[in-house]
């Protein structure tokens, strides 16, 4: 009965009625799992609902769904093996759960007879599972492009429009509830990791866990980088990214990207989020909405209680298929090829260009297309250097930062970060 669990029990309490015309029998609450029976709730159920033992829940014979959405691996995972293990559905917004035994629960979904709905682990409320799971089946999906974390979205586009810092924008969603006391799995990228490795499986049709995914998280932005992008025509989001190359191998990747600005995800802004799609029969498609909060995230799970309660109530037990059909090799992020764009801090004199551009280009076969100098401070006689490249190898721009950093006429290295090529 957290913010979510509240909304989704006022929601089938409130609605009975809807709900019993649209799923074809009465959703009735059986039981409430909490950790403190005697706390203060938004939503007060009946008191003989509530329990602090799960076995209450589990063992109960008249519970036929039970819905997950306590977050976390443990004990998550446990009571969702034991539920679907006792030949209940289940409904689940667990994307850390999903992510990393997602193939092991759909397997058991099957064995039992029952199914696993997660509609609710990526995107919050906007339809992306239901889709991939059934609406584009037809299709062979070649990649996808998504922004799937409302908390690095928002930072993100205040550092954009405002000009703040990364530490200002993170201050300023934690003071309006869009980040966590501790954000480090919304900024560092692993809750972007989590969400892409479910997608990514759906939509490649292979198991993607998410050690498979590089990621990399938005903390060493600066206002400096929006300002340059914006002066070399792009946007700073940080896209979650699965391709699949013709050799059937996938590459899965989250990290800060530039996009052109005049790309449809480049203008996705505060916490909304968005997942573009590409199929080989449909195209480009793109999902937007709020992906997060607990109106979203509770519409994405009660869509699926009615449709778990739907497949009871037709006695179409079983309805899951095989969703992974292939073992596809993971491609490393260093066989990437990208343009890049890099900022340096440099001494203020002659020569120092040449010695970069030789690390770069005579050294590690990387060109570059543009660069912007701005003096940094008359004292003492410091710039900022940034640098976009012609397509390289990842492998070879990771060797030539190396490089550079130890060049005598390199103060630091202030960031790097991949340019998304438009579709």
């Amino acid at each position: 009965m957290g913010v979510v669990g509240t909304g989704v029990a006022q929601v089938l309490t409130e609605r009975a009625e809807a709900y019993e015309r649209r799923a074809g029998r009465r959703l009735q609450l059986r039981r409430i799992l909490v950790r403190d029976t005697g706390r203060s709730r938004q939503f007060q159920p009946e008191p003989e609902l509530i329990t602090t033992d799960a076995d209450a829940v589990l063992n109960d014979p008249l519970v036929q769904i039970v819905v997950e959405v306590m977050g976390g691996d443990h004990p998550a995972y446990d009571y969702v093996r034991r539920a679907l293990s006792s030949g209940r559905y289940v409904v689940t917004a667990n994307k850390e759960v999903m992510a990393k035994h997602g193939p092991e629960l759909l397997a058991l979904a099957r064995e039992n007879g029952v199914d696993i709905l997660f509609e609710a682990s990526a995107g919050g409320g906007i339809p992306l599972i239901a889709p991939l799971k059934r609406d584009l089946l037809g299709n062979e999906v070649a990649s996808m492009r998504a922004i799937v974390n409302g908390t690095t979205n928002y930072i993100l586009t205040r550092m954009s429009k405002e000009g703040l810092d990364f530490g200002e924008a993170l201050a300023q969603a934690q003071a309006l509830g869009y980040a966590e006391a501790d954000p480090a799995n919304d900024v560092e990228g692993v809750d972007a990791a989590y969400k892409l490795a479910i997608l990514a499986s759906l939509a490649f049709r292979t198991a993607v866990s998410p050690t498979d995914v590089y990621h990399e998280g938005i903390t060493r932005l600066t206002a400096n980088d929006f300002r340059y992008a914006r002066e070399l025509g792009y946007a700073i989001k940080l896209l979650a990214i699965g391709r699949r190359h013709e050799d059937g191998s996938v590459q899965v990747r989250v990290h800060p990207s530039l996009l052109r600005e005049d790309e449809p995800l480049a203008k996705v802004d505060g916490v909304f989020n968005a997942v573009e799609l590409e199929g080989d029969l449909l195209g480009l498609v793109l999902f937007q909405g709020r992906g997060a909060g607990a109106l979203p995230t509770t519409s994405a799970i009660v869509a699926d209680l009615i449709d778990a309660a739907r497949s009871i109530a037709l006695g179409q037990n079983g309805r899951v298929g095989e969703p992974y059909t292939a073992s596809a090799p993971i491609r490393s992020v260093n066989d990437l090829e990208s343009r890049y764009y890099l900022r340096l801090r440099v001494p203020d004199r002659p020569g120092v260009l040449s010695k970069i551009c030789g690390v770069l280009g005579d050294r590690h076969g990387i060109s570059i297309s543009d660069i912007i100098q701005k003096e940094t401070s008359q004292d003492d006689q410091t710039a900022e250097i940034v640098i976009m490249t012609h397509t390289a190898r990842e492998a070879a721009m990771r060797a030539a930062l190396l490089e550079l950093e130890e060049l005598p006429v390199v103060s630091a290295i202030g960031n790097f970060i991949r340019v998304e090529s438009p579709r």
